[in-house]
């Protein structure tokens, strides 16, 4: 395993990447390319950023766990 603060700045970075893609694609569809899709973006996206992250932390530790059971060798 990594050590914790690189753990804490790749989910930093993974909810800010994901936040930004999500928000932007799913108001996009929404709203369509103009000048409102751009603010509301943003205002969506300064929101949806901080609870991406924190939820990528409980989530993450959950989603190891169930990685590593998955791929663990099986002794017999």
């Amino acid at each position: 395993m990594q050590n914790p603060k690189t753990i804490i700045i790749a989910q930093f970075l993974i909810s800010l990447m994901m936040a930004f893609l999500m928000t932007g694609i799913f108001s996009f569809i929404e709203l369509g390319f103009n000048a409102q899709w751009l603010s509301i973006w943003l205002e969506r996206f300064l929101l949806a950023w901080p609870i991406a992250f924190l939820l990528s932390l409980v989530v993450s530790k959950v989603s190891f766990g169930i990685a590593l059971k998955l791929t663990a060798s099986r002794e017999t």
